[in-house]
């Protein structure tokens, strides 16, 4: 836990700030890398012949998420493969749309929560709270059979913790309102704004699965309540001067 004078908030977010850029986040690089690996080798990227085309190639992408992903009903049933599925699931997505925009906010908040935290916590931060945003979205639709797949809960914890932790940084930001102009907001406009998107949107959701919307907001809630538990003994870095910059689209 990092315990900082008022004076010292600048030069500890100029830190952050150029170890992330400087490559000093193993951890938030190799989860990307390990997300895009398991995704290019999957029926789902169409890069890999195996699979088959046609009715094959739909049947192998449908064994695909069954196989790793967490299907609701299944979830509670006591079996250990099923107990896996959240955690395998955190690195299976469904498109490319899908795996680009979760690795895009990844690298964007990524790096500076990584150096706050350590890398073995925000390992540990990480797949607990991206198991525990599946596990919620899986026991309120307890009865689908549909199934859910994405590292999105677990990134979803990474902004909530990321508004707690620099609550003034600034991002560069694209929002569809502005005509997609890049400008630069800080990091808490931009996190309560797709906070409230992601609630709005699962409260017009209905029972059925879909985008996991409820996942994102569990995610989102845990991620933030962690930082608040582990680190409000501490100081926050407050400094909007060095913040990670980067495209996000909420």
């Amino acid at each position: 836990m990092i315990d900082l004078r008022e004076g010292d908030w600048r030069k500890r977010a100029r830190e952050l700030g150029a170890a992330a850029g400087a490559g000093g986040a193993p951890v938030t690089y190799g989860l990307m890398a390990l997300c895009c690996a398991v995704f290019l080798i999957s029926p789902v990227s169409g890069f890999n012949p195996t699979h088959g085309e046609g009715d094959a190639l739909l049947a192998a992408q449908a064994g695909y998420f069954e196989r790793w992903g967490v299907i609701p009903s299944e979830l509670l049933d006591g079996s250990a493969h099923a107990a896996l599925t959240p955690l395998t699931a955190l690195f299976v997505h469904g498109s490319w749309l899908h795996l680009l925009g979760n690795m895009l906010f990844l690298y964007v908040f990524g790096a500076m929560a990584e150096e706050r935290m350590g890398r073995a916590e925000f390992v540990f931060f990480y797949v607990a709270c991206g198991y525990f945003a599946l596990v919620a979205y899986a026991v309120v639709h307890a009865g689908s059979d549909q199934t859910l797949v994405g590292a999105s809960g677990a990134i979803s914890a990474v902004l909530g913790a990321f508004l707690y932790l620099f609550p003034r940084a600034r991002v560069t930001s694209l929002f569809p309102f502005l005509l997609f102009l890049p400008l630069r907001f800080p990091a808490w406009i931009v996190l309560v704004f797709w906070f409230v998107l992601q609630w709005l949107a699962a409260q017009g959701a209905g029972s059925g699965p879909g985008v996991a919307y409820l996942a994102h907001v569990a995610g989102f809630a845990a991620g933030f309540l962690y930082a608040w538990g582990r680190y409000r003994g501490g100081t926050r870095v407050k400094s909007p001067a060095t913040a990670t910059e980067g495209e996000s689209q909420p």
